[in-house]
């Protein structure tokens, strides 16, 4: 258990009010709260309170109203699949379950947007608009959520392209902490109209306000989808494969990096027979066949004059299938390094110029350690990701995978990147916001914080520490 201090527990006024409104839907036995203390993170936690899934915006209005007279913490829930414990109860409180706001609203085909529910995985979305023909391209999380993806401006590996969250969002409906219900903007591809609040809303991991609907922009599925794949002697010659291209402004779907340790691991996963050197992943989609194959071309002539070799590249649905497996399963192939560990997943971006280098540099890190590590990323916008296999139980080896990870977000700090590309801040990168940001940052951050939430019972500890002496002092 942490030893983060529980918020006192509320008195039974507070559990018989949600009892009489959401009757079964009001969930405190134990699996319940053991399961909502939990994420995909290494971060501990407290168990909460009590488990509650709305079904309604009016509901949410209800449950904050709630939470805010008693003073009680409430911190919004998905698929539970963060990496950085956004989702934790760290102080206990309310753990509010959005597994049954899942709808699509409406869906606008000729202005290519369409209107969902939090609780809807992307998934589920692209079921359901491939009978439209149109397509929601980021991909997150295997169940990622679309309110946990808003929460932490997540991307994926198809960032490259259409950009993160945040650039695929056109406006949200949030509920402010006193019940107000926001519009952030309307469906227009684009406005002036007063402050962004849809920006500020977007990666703020529901410290500030609770999403309730969310207008998101959707694409017509490509009519034709090519992928590549090809082996490099270094990492700098795999690099500048991905520098040039992005420069040529050649249209690419994705192109994803693997080390020779993570093609090591993914042989022994699928028992296939994959050179084992760094490796760049493509994607690129066409209006026409003609247009495939000049993309086609660039991409060869490229690789061939950064010493690529076995390269392949494949037209067909199931032949980009195969391929395409041993980046998509790469997180649980990563654990045939070490059966029964856990899988540490760091997140930092940096200028892609300095890819090469951050990667490399990492490298040697990890060949001074005792861990398996190998290296995955979006790398055309620069994202790094290191699956650090970890015995958590272990001390040694957990201080270990953390000394991996701080050196890792120290060294993308220093070369203008950040320390999370995509995971959010959560719990486990707030002490580096400072060195990234500065501290007049978090004096505003706080500042908004305290407006938002004066009691502070928004997903309290993410983002921002609870209780900061050094910025209070400058408010």
């Amino acid at each position: 258990m942490s030893s983060i201090p529980i918020t006192p527990p509320p008195p039974p006024a507070f559990f018989q009010s949600l009892s009489e409104r959401f009757g079964k839907r009001c969930r405190r036995d134990e699996r319940q709260l053991k399961m909502f203390s939990k994420d995909w993170s290494y971060h501990s936690s407290q168990p909460p309170f009590v488990v509650v899934a709305p079904e309604t915006e009016a509901e949410v209005q209800f449950i904050l109203a709630l939470c805010n007279q008693y003073k009680v913490p409430i911190i919004p829930s998905g698929s539970r699949t963060s990496l950085e414990g956004q989702v934790l109860p760290v102080h206990s409180g309310l753990c509010l379950n959005m597994e049954n706001m899942d709808k699509i609203i409406s869906i606008h085909s000729e202005d290519l947007d369409v209107v969902v529910q939090p609780g809807i995985s992307f998934r589920e979305l692209n079921r359901a608009l491939k009978k439209h023909s149109l397509w929601f391209p980021l991909d997150a999380g295997p169940n990622a959520t679309i309110g946990g993806m808003v929460s932490t401006n997540a991307s994926g590996t198809k960032a490259v392209r259409y950009g993160p969250m945040r650039d695929n969002v056109l406006n949200l409906k949030a509920i402010l902490v006193d019940g107000t219900v926001v519009r952030t903007a309307q469906r227009a591809r684009k406005t002036s109209a007063g402050y962004d609040l849809t920006h500020l809303l977007i990666g703020s991991e529901g410290t500030l306000a609770l999403v309730t609907e969310v207008t998101l922009r959707v694409r017509r599925i490509p009519a034709h989808i090519t992928a590549a794949l090809c082996s490099f002697e270094t990492v700098k010659s795999a690099a500048n494969v991905v520098m040039e291209m992005i420069q040529m402004d050649f249209t690419i779907g994705m192109v994803e990096f693997l080390d020779e340790l993570m093609i090591k691991a993914t042989n022994m996963h699928f028992s296939t027979n994959f050179e084992e050197k760094p490796t760049l992943y493509f994607e690129f989609s066409a209006g026409t066949l003609s247009q495939a194959k000049e993309q086609e071309q660039i991409a060869r002539d490229l690789c061939t004059k950064y010493g690529g070799s076995d390269f392949q590249f494949k037209f067909e649905e199931k032949e980009r299938e195969d391929l395409w497996k041993i980046r998509k399963a790469a997180l649980m192939a990563s654990k045939e390094l070490k059966p029964d560990a856990e899988v540490w997943t760091t997140d930092v971006c940096v200028p892609i110029s300095r890819l090469a280098e951050c990667i490399v540099k990492t490298k040697e890190d990890i060949a001074k350690s005792f861990l398996p590590a190998p290296i995955v990323g979006h790398v055309g916008d620069g994202s790094i990701h290191v699956f650090i296999q970890v015995d958590t139980s272990n001390p040694a080896e957990l201080a270990e995978a953390k000394r991996i990870n701080s050196r890792m977000i120290d060294r993308a700090i220093k070369m203008e990147g950040t320390c999370t590309g995509e995971h959010g801040v959560g719990i486990g990168k707030r002490s580096y916001l400072e060195s990234e940001l500065g501290p007049g940052a978090l004096v505003v951050m706080r500042r908004l914080k305290d407006l938002f939430d004066p009691n502070g019972i928004l997903n309290p500890g993410k983002i921002l520490f609870d209780d900061p002496p050094k910025l209070k002092a400058n408010l």
